[in-house]
């Protein structure tokens, strides 16, 4: 038997509510009809089901707010359909009140322990079925309503924790780069320091280098002129000339002195360097030959690139292309090409040690030694809107657990001390958020590293 019947108008004396509804599982069709009667004249719907297997049914396909449920019933008792109910995520929080004629504690009890909010005794009284059923279904709507209050509480919860995170990170990245920031304008100010106090004596020495080159070529042109006119110049200064190699010294003596201007030219390209690749940048971008910024780099960690005493000198190979100036903050992206270049030769310095390298393999690049050399090549190429600057290194290379942490802040595979894990991170913040680009990396293990840098060309 399943009857669902739309209730009455409710009795003006019961608060107005969304209509509930109420299962009925009794095999007394008496019983049904005394409480559809009276749960419908007081504004509810009412479903009945004869048996606890039609009633678990009835409450699966359409969840009421609350079921009574007789105890006993043939082919399935109250407390097994009780189980069953409770036992289901559909209608386990559905509150259910036992029905008995039984006075027994023990059965009280028990219906309690399999779940059961409150019981009513047969024969019924309908002010305290309806009294009792009120209360339940009150605690109902508050339990729903604390849920839901709950439910906005963790997810407002939830809001603020991604929001105070996101600010976290924020707040993290706008410190890295207010330290990196620093960390360039106190390098600019110290190489320009250093620069301004190299800059005066090698000026001094330079200007002095000059003259003393065209006084020597006088000098050398006066003795040679001397010797011409004079061949016989007597036996003490034929001692002296033949003691201290005069005619070496004619030949050597201007080589030397223009040995040591190129070396105070060298110097001073070396500091002009300096303070290009430290310079701080400005607010808007400026159009750059990125190549410039790339060997600039290069020379200053040309002593990194030397021969150690652990392995041959790194080989660098570069391939750069043809295209027009690139429109960026150069400052930044020096610090970019420095941090992956230095990174490279970290790597194969360290796949080197690892592997007891010999100290002459790798000696010469030639196309037997091309795979096994330390090797790290530069390759830049250019289409209608972007630059690709590609920077690999034939190190020990990297699993994919450590590859996608890379970029990570504070995160370094280095052994204390020996890196700060930020470089990379600060890197791919320059390319991505500054720049508008993009910065990967291709790695595995045994087979090197590749960092790939896309640039717009605006």
């Amino acid at each position: 038997m399943k009857t669902m019947v739309s209730h009455n108008q409710p009795q003006q004396n019961i608060d107005t509510r969304q209509t509930e509804t109420i299962l009925v599982i009794d095999d007394s069709p008496t019983n049904l009809e005394v409480l559809y009667a009276t749960l419908s004249d007081v504004g509810y719907e009412v479903l009945v089901e004869m048996d606890g297997f039609g009633g678990i049914e009835q409450a699966l396909n359409n969840p009421p707010d609350l079921i009574l449920l007789d105890i006993m019933m043939p082919k399935i008792n109250g407390f097994e359909a009780c189980r069953k109910l409770q036992s289901n995520p559909i209608t386990k929080d559905i509150p259910i009140i036992f029905m008995t004629a039984l006075a027994d504690t023990a059965e009280k009890v028990k219906a309690f322990q399999m779940g059961a909010v409150d019981y009513i005794t047969k024969p019924f009284q309908q002010e305290e079925v309806i009294a009792r059923i009120n209360v339940q279904l009150k605690l109902r709507r508050l339990n729903i309503e604390l849920d839901q209050q709950k439910q906005k509480l963790e997810e407002r919860v939830t809001e603020r924790t991604a929001e105070l995170s996101q600010a976290l990170e924020e707040l993290k990245q706008t410190q890295l780069q207010l330290v990196q920031t620093e960390k360039i304008s106190s390098l600019g100010q110290m190489v320009a320091g250093v620069a301004h106090e190299i800059n005066n004596p090698i000026g001094f020495i330079s200007t002095n280098l000059y003259h003393a080159s065209q006084y020597v070529r006088d000098l050398i042109q006066l003795i040679q002129v001397y010797r011409e006119k004079f061949p016989q110049p007597g036996q003490e200064i034929e001692e002296i000339i033949e003691s201290i190699d005069l005619d070496h010294i004619s030949v050597d003596l201007p080589k030397l002195i223009s040995s040591m201007k190129l070396g105070s030219d060298q110097i001073r390209g070396i500091m002009q360097s300096m303070r290009n690749y430290s310079r701080a940048d400005g607010a808007e971008k400026k159009a750059v030959d990125i190549h410039e910024g790339i060997e600039t780099t290069l020379m200053i960690l040309q002593h990194r690139l030397k021969a150690q005493t652990f392995r041959p000198a790194i080989h660098v190979v570069k391939e750069y292309g043809n295209f027009p100036p690139v429109r960026c903050y150069p400052g930044q992206l020096n610090q970019v090409f420095m941090n992956l270049i230095a990174n490279a030769i970290d790597a194969i310095d360290e796949t080197i040690q690892e592997n007891n390298w010999e100290s002459d393999r790798g000696k010469y690049l030639t196309p037997d030694t091309v795979l096994t050399a330390p090797l790290i090549c530069i390759c830049t190429t250019a289409d209608k809107e972007y630059v690709t600057i590609q920077i690999g290194d034939n190190g020990k290379g990297m699993d994919l657990s450590v590859r996608d942490q890379i970029f990570n802040a504070f995160y370094t595979t280095k052994s204390e001390g020996k890196g700060t894990g930020l470089g990379l991170s600060i890197s791919y913040q320059i390319i991505t958020e500054k720049h508008g680009g993009t910065l990967e990396c291709i790695s595995s293990p045994n087979k090197g590293t590749e960092f790939i840098i896309q640039l717009p060309f605006s």
